[in-house]
Order: C-alpha cells, then sequence, then structure tokens
C-alpha cells in the first residue's frame, strides 16, 4: 500500500513539474543555451558598452576628446569636469537637474493617482460601456507617443499654457500603461469581499479608495510610478517645443542645447557627455531602491484573472 502511495505521489509531482526523488533534471539543448547567451551579449552591448563609453568620455577634456580612441583613457579629469559642470553658466545645469525632478517627481505622483483611480474603477465598478473603454485603453498602446507631440502642442497654446510649468504635467496625467496596470493590481489585490465589508461598516467610496484599496495596490503603483518617472526624466520632444526659456528646460532639453553649441564653444561638448552622465545617477538609484517592488508589480501582470 505504501509503495502504491509512493508512487502515486511521485506521479502526481511529475505532472505537475517537479522531477522525482533522485531524477536528473533535463538541462535545454545547446542551441538554446547558445541563442540565450548571444542574446544577453547583444544586450550588453546595446545597454551598457554605451554607458562605458558615455563614463570614458566623461573624463577627458575637449581636446582628448576628439584626439584619442573612444574607449582609451587620456588624462583623467572627471572631477574637474564635474565642476565644470555645476558651475557653467552660474549653474545652469542644476537648474535643470532641479527643473527634471520637478516635472518627473510630481508629473509621476499625478500620474499614479489618476492610473489608480481609472484602474480601480474599472476593476470594482460594472457599468455601461466599461469594455469599451477597456479596449480604448489597450489600443492606444499602439498611438506611439511622438505622433501626439504636435496636437497636444497645438492644445496647450490655445490654452495659453505655452512656457509653463503645467504644460509639461499636464500631458503626463495620460498614461494608458499605468491605467492598465492599475487594473490588474486592483483586481489581483483588492478583494470585493473587503470592499463589501468596508461599504457595510459605512466607509465612502473615497474613503475606500484611499484607505483600502490604495495600501493594497501599492506593489503595482510603484511600478506605475517608476516607468512614469522614466519616461517623465527622459522627455524631450514636448519640452522643446513648448518651452522657449532656459531655465525652465528639464536636463535632456538643456543638454541637448549644449550640445548643438559645441561647435562654437568646444568645451561644451565635453561638459554635455558629463551632463548626461550625472543625469543618468537619479535613475540608476531611484530603480535600486525600489527594486523590489517594481519586479512584484511586473509580475502581478502575468496573473491570470
Amino acid at each position: 500500500m505504501s509503495a502504491t502511495v509512493s508512487s502515486a505521489k511521485f506521479g502526481r509531482n511529475a505532472v505537475h513539474g517537479v522531477p522525482r526523488q533522485g531524477q536528473r533534471i533535463a538541462l535545454s539543448p545547446w542551441w538554446a543555451r547558445m541563442l540565450t547567451l548571444l542574446l544577453f551579449a547583444a544586450a550588453f552591448v546595446y545597454f551598457v558598452v554605451p554607458v562605458i563609453w558615455l563614463f570614458i568620455a566623461s573624463t577627458k577634456n575637449a581636446g582628448d576628446l576628439y584626439t584619442t580612441p573612444s574607449f582609451s583613457f587620456a588624462r583623467f579629469r572627471l572631477f574637474e569636469n564635474l565642476k565644470e559642470v555645476f558651475t557653467y553658466n552660474d549653474g545652469i545645469f542644476l537648474r535643470w537637474i532641479g527643473n527634471s525632478v520637478l516635472y518627473s517627481v510630481v508629473g509621476s505622483l499625478l500620474t499614479v493617482l489618476v492610473s489608480a483611480m481609472c484602474g480601480y474603477g474599472l476593476a470594482v465598478y460594472r457599468f455601461r460601456g466599461r469594455g469599451v473603454v477597456l479596449g480604448a485603453v489597450t489600443l492606444s498602446f499602439l498611438v506611439p507617443m511622438a505622433a501626439l507631440t504636435q496636437p497636444q502642442y497645438l492644445l496647450l497654446v490655445k490654452m495659453g499654457l505655452s512656457n509653463n510649468v503645467l504644460a509639461v504635467l499636464l500631458p503626463a496625467l495620460v498614461y494608458p500603461f499605468g491605467v492598465m496596470l492599475s487594473w490588474i493590481t486592483a483586481q489581483s489585490s483588492v478583494p470585493m469581499e473587503i470592499i463589501e465589508a468596508a461599504r457595510v461598516d459605512g466607509c465612502g467610496e473615497i474613503g475606500i479608495f484611499f484607505r483600502i484599496a490604495v495600501p493594497m495596490m501599492r506593489v503595482g503603483l510603484t511600478t506605475v510610478f517608476l516607468f512614469a518617472f522614466t519616461a517623465s526624466w527622459n522627455n524631450y520632444m514636448l519640452p522643446l517645443m513648448i518651452l522657449n526659456d532656459p531655465k525652465m528646460f528639464p536636463v535632456t532639453v538643456g543638454l541637448v542645447d549644449w550640445s548643438n553649441q559645441a561647435k562654437s564653444v568646444a568645451q561644451l561638448g565635453t561638459l554635455s557627455l558629463v551632463g548626461a552622465f550625472v543625469s543618468l545617477i537619479p535613475l540608476v538609484v531611484i530603480f535600486m531602491l525600489t527594486q523590489r517592488y517594481w519586479k512584484s508589480g511586473l509580475a502581478s501582470g502575468a496573473v491570470k484573472m
């Protein structure tokens, strides 16, 4: 009897993908492992090698930048270059960094709020046209953001928001990916039983959202914040078109402006590279500090409802 039970037990485990006791785990074919290594190598070259080059270029002066090999060090001037970046033109680079932090943090927080409300509403409430709204949100993924820049610019100008901070913040409120991820997170993290119990206890809908739903959705909302922050930090085209005052530029627009001026001021060629390297640091830091949240948030999207 015990042998039969043991055999059945291992048989069930084998069905669910758990190897039997003492059984060797089959390795992937050699071509699959080789393909995986090639993909990792291609990703390393595409993502990491440019950062390595950027760091090496940041250590050179204007002369060495164009006369020495790209991936070889010359005279190490990183700290001198950093000092010049932060002091050039009365410290305009720090102003650009501050603007980017303002646009990214405030804009991302507003994006999270709007996305959470929309996703929660689509997950909890049943109303006519709900499927159409979900379909429209899904189809909006097919529209490239660059195609919306010109219409957004014309609309913002007609609203009188040219060269205004609101012109950068308001478009960030529309984030279909955040709405979809919030919808999935609300479905998987906020049980209807808890909502019904809160209603019975006399809690209003707004109170249920902020006191119960938002804390339970924090993992997914953190992921929304990170993606929105990254998109806002790298935003270039709309601020370039809508902002005229250099003191209001985000760091992306300011660095490109320096790069364009490098034809007449050779020093700005190096400073724009050093500034680009510095602008990567906030993104790296925020991803490292919140990686356990955004990993879980991405995984929640793979759960079948």
